[in-house]
């Protein structure tokens, strides 16, 4: 509650302009508008930039872009973070798609979680690509780097069920030689292994989240609000919940429904964006991180969103899940 308060706070003065240089180059790297500034544009907008420079660069970078009074030299920074992203944003593209060609053959029916490694990875982008394919299999993901002196770095993200770190407790007591260094929480860890011990670390793991997760677990539940009628569909709806404080433990609502594709296509290789019918009433759609073609029909779980473009806004159904209807 109070961190929601915080939030809230913090975007009511963004919105009247009262910010520091480096929050406003950032709002400006990102091309977002601080007068109408929302959780969303902090988490997809400003915080991969900062956290940009902590993963490829010198994380000092981003601190300057905070405490610097100097809007100039905030507006430079600024775009060097943006840089970075997209660097980062490549990196995790390349490496997403090393992951998903290794798991080609995955069988769900027989693996309760997945680690993966690649020599050319960026330890800095490892946990983005843990997240990904966390999102995509349903499985606890453990992606690993190449570190210094033979090891390994291996950053992990769970599922609802599995207390992450927890779990990696349990390899290092049954076997104390296996882990050098852990640590995290129930959603995410890190870890430090030997890189010839990557095969053992795994047939451990394996066996520990075999034993500690329910197999009900290993199937993804998608709780939504239902059906949203049309005439709710607007953009002073969608505002409104853009307005909202939402975050772990009190998500935006989620509704779901029966569309007509009218049309596809893809993004950047790598974004499907949609227009989706339902009834009289045509909507923009994108599922990010989606590549897959959608059916002629789906059942779609969306959260409404507002897309603005050349001034211009229009509502925009941001999907979460598709299946044919």
């Amino acid at each position: 509650r109070n961190n929601r308060i915080l939030v809230s706070q913090g975007l009511a003065r963004m919105r009247a302009g009262q910010m520091c240089a480096g929050v406003r180059a950032l709002f400006s790297a990102a091309g977002r508008e601080p007068a109408r500034a929302s959780a969303f544009d902090m988490g997809f907008g400003l915080g991969p930039r900062l956290n940009a420079a902590g993963r490829l660069a010198d994380m000092h970078l981003g601190i300057e872009c905070l405490i610097t009074d100097d809007l100039a030299h905030a507006l430079n920074i600024a775009q060097e973070l943006d840089r970075l992203n997209r660097e980062r944003r490549s990196i995790e593209a390349d490496m997403q798609a090393d992951a998903l060609a290794a798991l080609d053959h995955f069988e769900p029916g027989e693996q309760a979680s997945i680690c993966l490694f690649e020599p050319a990875w960026h330890q800095g982008v490892i946990g983005i690509v843990a997240g990904r394919i966390k999102e995509r299999f349903h499985r606890p993901v453990i992606a690993f780097a190449q570190a210094d002196d033979g090891q390994l770095k291996g950053s992990g993200r769970s599922i609802p069920g599995l207390h992450l770190r927890d779990a990696l407790d349990r390899v290092s007591k049954q076997a104390p030689d296996l882990i050098l260094k852990f640590g995290g929480h129930a959603m995410a860890a890190g870890l430090s292994i030997r890189e010839a011990d990557l095969a053992r670390f795994t047939t451990a793991f394996e066996a520990v989240v075999t034993a500690l997760v329910d197999p009900a677990d290993l199937t993804r539940r998608l709780d939504t609000d239902g059906a949203l009628e049309s005439g709710y569909m607007t953009l002073d709806m969608a505002r409104a919940i853009e307005q909202a404080i939402w975050g772990q433990g009190f998500p935006a609502p989620l509704f779901d429904d029966v569309f007509t594709v009218d049309n596809q296509r893809l993004l950047k290789d790598r974004h499907l964006k949609l227009a989706l019918r339902k009834g009289n009433t045509r909507f923009e759609a994108i599922f990010f991180n989606h590549a897959e073609p959608a059916p002629a029909t789906v059942h779609a779980a969306y959260r409404l969103s507002v897309n603005e473009y050349n001034g211009v806004s229009r509502v925009q159904l941001m999907l979460e899940h598709l299946e044919p209807a």
